[in-house]
């Protein structure tokens, strides 16, 4: 594995939580019961964010979502 290359891990895949917010174009899905404080946010080139908490993927956004399916707004 690459300097550039993490894992990570996903729990509480049975607690899902998947919103979406039209006036941003923003997906969020959120994994586990509670909202956690993150300890680490990433930002890809691609505009998804992740949030992280002891090594658990805790939600992550897609940005301009409409658009990356090819839906014009």
């Amino acid at each position: 594995m690459s300097e550039s290359e993490r894992v990570f891990v996903l729990k509480d895949i049975e607690k899902v939580r998947v919103d979406y917010d039209r006036a941003t174009d923003t997906l969020v899905i959120t994994f586990g019961g509670n909202s956690e404080e993150a300890e680490e946010a990433i930002l890809t080139e691609s505009d998804v964010g992740y949030r992280l908490k002891d090594g658990r993927v805790i939600e992550i956004t897609v940005f301009n979502l409409l658009r990356r399916i090819g839906i014009e707004v």
